[in-house]
């Protein structure tokens, strides 16, 4: 099933997140395939902020230290060949509509600049900018046992997914034999390896370790998936036994409420 999400503001103002750098591979020569170089990101993101102003509750706008905390985790864990599809996964990501249960307000509209000042060894300083709508983004989601799916972006070398997790829905535990696959919390009160996650939380799973996830809420919950390669679902093989112990990791960015 596809879905084009709608949006059409009353008022159109411009939530920015400027000035961010981040450590990802992006990049066609095998040089630049094996080792991480700087990347600088603006955004620019479309919505009507009135409802937000008027009951001064951060879901109803753009949280810019959760987006902000999201952005670098997909930069970090995806592995890009060129700029242009750096930015259309940042893009598509940023305007799919908000995942069930997921506090967020919708965007109507999304500009991405992405700078690549190491590519011409101080010469010059790459850059690409893409503008896009919401009425832009389809994205494809599947049912499973224990949610959906919304498939987000797929490029050669890497697939980025939103798991969403029904109230009491459970992933079974299961292991990766050739998937490379990074996670990150996106709502509270999910449990992984039966711990309590809070949002942001990172994953990073070896190839072989057993985990799982569980939502005991009333809630949906959902996770950001990143597959390297891109998700095989001959890959994906439930196991007996217990989780592996796999520490989590702090957020990659800004933790939401921290001074």
């Amino acid at each position: 099933m596809t879905t084009r999400p709608q949006s059409d503001p009353v008022h159109r103002d411009t939530v920015r997140i400027e000035g961010l750098t981040v450590d990802c591979v992006v990049g066609l020569y095998p040089h630049e395939r094996h080792a991480s170089q700087p990347l600088h990101v603006d955004l620019a993101m479309t919505l009507d902020t009135e409802p937000a102003a008027t009951s001064e509750r951060v879901k109803r706008t753009v949280d810019y230290a959760a987006t902000t905390a999201q952005v670098v985790f997909l930069l970090r864990s995806c592995r890009f060949r060129l700029l242009e599809t750096a930015a259309h996964t940042l893009a598509r990501y940023l305007l799919a509509p908000p995942a069930p249960g997921e506090g967020r307000a919708a965007l109507a509209s999304v500009e991405v600049h992405l700078r690549k000042p190491g590519a011409l060894r101080g010469f010059a300083t790459p850059s690409l900018t893409i503008v896009r709508d919401a009425d832009w983004c389809q994205l494809i989601h599947e049912k499973k046992p224990w949610g959906t799916v919304d498939v987000i972006q797929e490029t050669k070398d890497a697939g980025i997914y939103r798991l969403n997790i029904e109230p009491g829905g459970t992933i079974p535990l299961h292991v990766h034999r050739k998937m490379r696959e990074s996670e990150m919390v996106l709502t509270k009160g999910l449990l992984c390896q039966g711990e309590t996650c809070r949002p942001g939380t990172v994953h990073r799973w070896p190839r072989g370790a057993k985990h799982v996830y569980e939502n005991p809420t009333k809630r949906w919950q959902s996770i950001l998936c990143v597959d390297l390669p891109r998700f095989d679902p001959d890959d994906e093989v439930e196991v007996e036994g217990d989780p592996d112990d796999v520490p989590a990791e702090a957020p990659w960015g800004p933790l939401t409420g921290s001074p």
